[in-house]
């Protein structure tokens, strides 16, 4: 599975969940809920197979994290040799690649944002450049705007948008300096995913 690059509106109708997690995205899954096409509101009629529901979780959950096949199989497998709750693991991985910090942080509007974001060079970890989206933060880190990028309109409005939204728990942000802390784990209670992360452990155990 390529990285997808078409739109994300439509991806989120033909997955079912809002894959932006943006409020523009879900007002209009509210208003279609249903996907794409000529017969998008015909499809879901029959029973799926297991099989379809365990790749569907898996491919929900892929393109939710903006990431291709490879990438996504390499780092369940690291999970899986990982003491704990190996769906538990998983997500923790996820979250913690720095373009979802850069997202969770509000830095950017979107993940895709914040890949590109990360990419040209804008986002410092402890103060030093990182431009790799898939770099792995850690407890402890300090993720920041680079002082000559605070002032790009789009920055701007992101971060006043962050002001008027809850942070995730497992950030302390602080707006007004364009920097954050990573102060823990997420648990699985922390992520409001609308994934059931035990079909995908299925898809890659069969």
């Amino acid at each position: 599975m390529g990285r997808f690059r078409g739109s994300i509106t439509k991806l989120s109708r033909r997955e079912g969940i809002n894959l932006a997690e943006t409020e523009k995205v879900q007002k209009y899954l509210d208003r279609r809920p249903y996907a794409p096409g000529q017969h998008g509101q015909r499809r879901g009629r029959g029973r799926p197979s297991d099989y379809s529901v365990r790749l569907r979780e898996k491919q929900k959950l892929a393109r939710l994290y903006g990431m291709n096949e490879k990438q996504f199989r390499n780092l369940f497998e690291e999970a899986a040799n990982v003491p704990g709750v190996t769906g538990t693991v998983f997500l923790q991985l996820l979250e913690r690649r720095l373009d979802n910090v850069v997202f969770r942080m509000g830095f950017a509007s979107t993940r895709r944002q914040a890949r590109q974001f990360v990419g040209h060079g804008h986002v410092l970890v402890n103060g030093k450049k990182v431009d790799i989206a898939s770099y792995r933060v850690k407890i402890g880190d300090e993720i920041s705007v680079s002082d000559k990028s605070r002032s790009m309109g789009f920055i701007q409005e992101n971060m006043e948008a962050q002001k008027r939204r809850r942070t995730s728990p497992w950030i302390e942000l602080n707006p007004d300096t364009f920097s954050g802390t990573f102060v823990r784990l997420p648990a699985r209670e922390d992520l409001a995913l609308p994934i059931n992360e035990n079909f995908i452990i299925e898809y890659y155990s069969r």
